[in-house]
């Protein structure tokens, strides 16, 4: 009988499915908006934006600076988040053995929101023009998201029964009432600030160019280096601590690297895009139902329909109420939300 765990090597079949994909939301995303252009002529401008190519795409200079400024841009940048959340999220659920764990369910998310509150908060306090510095908004993201994972971990193992996957899950939820209650005490400080994080809480992608792509690229390019090399070891730990040690691998070193790595990751996707909720949950568990558990399958596909899931989700956002745009995080929060209540109730391992 077939493992349902699917085979332990990426078939070229889901690669080149998840770079079509990919490539798909690459061009909806440029071509649709409150001004359409075709998806053929799109598709011929971004092919010019390879060296030593030239195709004539019949676009005017008007619709070509569209593309290169501004939807291109935002495009990148949903790839670049939705691949670090899904990746994140992937991660984390290797960590803790547990399907559902997810940098919002973990408190990560909440951890990386209060630092970035902090940040905006001080600013207009003390009017530091050094707390509006790049590195300042994901340093203290990351700092936030390493307090709270941290935190989730510990509290994780309270009351004698271990870290079970329900404990992590009720610990995450504790940790991520406290840090959102903080963040709502900072916001009430400084009441000129609360429109500005309101709108970064429900999250989105507007971005005013490539300022935002070259700032977290860094982040992303670490993150995927580290966690990606950590595939097999994830693999290794499904099997439990013992037998991990027993087949050459230093368990708590791996876990501590990758819990670190997915921080970093979850820390700058939430610096430039706010609270983007479920794509940790949706992308991977989908990605584990169809190609396999194995990690050395599921992260790789993870980076690239976790680009591809919410960049077009990103279109839905911006198309979906005509004229005006819906946050981001509320398009995914509308579909993960019953998403997580099938996996809740189709995985009977969570229950206590």
């Amino acid at each position: 009988m077939t493992s349902r765990r699917g085979p332990s090597g990426l078939r070229p079949g889901w690669l080149v499915a998840g770079v079509v994909a990919v490539l798909i939301a690459l061009i909806a995303g440029v071509s649709f908006g409150s001004v359409g252009l075709p998806p053929a002529d799109v598709a011929a401008e971004l092919l010019n934006l390879i060296p030593g190519v030239r195709v004539h795409s019949g676009l005017s200079e008007r619709e070509v600076a569209i593309i290169t400024q501004l939807r291109l841009p935002r495009v990148v940048l949903g790839l670049l988040v939705g691949a670090m959340l899904a990746l994140a999220g992937a991660a984390y659920q290797g960590v803790f053995r547990n399907p559902l764990a997810d940098p919002h369910l973990l408190g990560v998310a909440a951890g990386a929101g209060l630092g970035v509150t902090a940040v905006i908060a001080t600013r207009a306090a003390t009017g530091d023009a050094t707390a509006n510095l790049p590195i300042g908004v994901p340093l203290a993201a990351f700092l936030g998201a390493l307090i709270a994972v941290a935190l989730t971990w510990v509290l994780g193992a309270t009351g004698g029964r271990g870290r079970t996957p329900a404990t992590l899950i009720l610990a995450g939820v504790a940790v991520s009432a406290f840090l959102a209650a903080a963040q709502t005490y900072l916001m009430q400080q400084q009441v000129d600030t609360l429109r500005q994080v309101y709108s970064w809480l429900l999250g989105r992608l507007a971005t005013a160019g490539w300022h935002d792509v070259l700032l977290i690229l860094p982040y992303a390019l670490i993150t995927g280096l580290i966690v990606l090399s950590q595939r097999r070891e994830l693999d290794v730990l499904t099997v439990g601590d013992e037998e991990a040690a027993s087949l050459g691998l230093h368990p708590q070193r791996s876990r501590y690297l990758l819990l670190v790595a997915a921080s970093l990751g979850t820390a700058a996707a939430v610096s430039v895009s706010g609270l983007i909720g479920f794509v940790g949950i949706i992308v991977p568990h989908t990605l584990r139902l169809l190609a396999g558990a194995s990690y050395r399958i599921l992260l790789p596909l993870s980076v690239l329909f976790g680009g591809a899931f919410l960049a077009l989700t990103d279109v839905v956002a911006r198309t979906v109420a005509g004229e005006a745009e819906l946050p981001i995080g509320v398009v995914t929060a509308f579909f993960g939300a019953p998403f997580f209540v099938l996996v809740l109730r189709t995985n009977r391992a969570v229950a206590p």
